[in-house]
């Protein structure tokens, strides 16, 4: 059995790191390289970087930041923001990021996901879901342009479908991102998380509410996915990874050390 990975999340706006609630009113919490460098050295498995409003102001995110973040780390990380074209995954790969991840353009073109598939392999790609439960339909919705308040919408998609169709485009990995837990701490959306590993083979990310090592162990047995993202608890310093990692271990869970 594969270990399940720890993966702090690092919201890039503006070169610095932000961070969140229900993706809303982002305060600022340090240096992406300060920041990077400090999980790094806790224990993470890896990283994954949000540049969170590329998408919606039409651009790709920057390379100058991903290049010196590679000199820097000797773990995987993965980077999304804008790409929407196999020459812009090009330029983050080749600045040395391990991943790519899309999210609002695989809505915009789904093809996408196919066509950077084919060129960098399956295992480069990630899709990166947003999605939240619609109370008067008793279904989850995708969103989009979830980095900016004023651009967030929702899409045509329904989140269980297109879980299956990114995973038959080609997409290597997918990162649920249950909006309504979103930095509240309360928990990861058990019952949400276990709809989607229903749907997929290839590996699940869980992403949003965790707020106690607790809350990683229920969503790796429960919901049996393959990582667990986060972000405010280990920015806060709330829970060193490297506690987190031995509380695990001793649920039986395997995490690497």
């Amino acid at each position: 059995m594969l270990a399940k990975r720890i993966i702090p999340c690092l919201d890039v706006k503006e070169g610095v790191v932000v961070k969140g609630v229900k993706f809303k009113d982002h305060v600022v919490l340090g240096e992406i390289l300060e920041l990077a460098l400090k999980y790094r050295n806790e224990g993470a498995d890896e990283l994954v970087f949000y540049d969170i409003t590329a998408s919606v102001e039409g651009r790709c995110v920057s390379t100058d930041w991903i290049r010196k973040t590679a000199k820097l780390l000797d773990i995987p990380f993965c980077v999304a923001g804008g790409i929407r074209t196999v020459a812009d995954a090009g330029e983050v790969l080749n600045a040395g990021a391990d991943k790519i991840s899309i999210n609002s353009p695989a809505i915009e073109r789904p093809e996408l996901i196919s066509e950077l598939a084919n060129t960098f392999g399956s295992q480069a790609v990630v899709v990166g879901v947003d999605s939240n439960r619609q109370k008067q339909e008793d279904a989850y919705i995708v969103y989009q342009y979830t980095g900016s308040e004023t651009h967030m919408r929702t899409s045509r998609h329904f989140t269980m479908q297109w879980l299956r169709e990114v995973q038959d485009r080609g997409a290597g990995e997918v990162v649920l991102n249950c909006m309504a837990q979103d930095g509240v701490g309360k928990g990861f959306d058990i019952k949400q998380l276990k709809l989607a590993r229903e749907q997929l083979t290839i590996p699940l990310v869980a992403s949003g509410g965790a707020g106690a090592s607790e809350h990683f162990r229920s969503v790796f047995e429960d919901a049996k996915v393959d990582g667990a993202l986060a972000a405010g608890i280990f920015h806060r310093s709330e829970l060193p990874i490297g506690q987190l990692k031995k509380f695990l271990r001793s649920c039986n869970i395997e995490v690497r050390p």
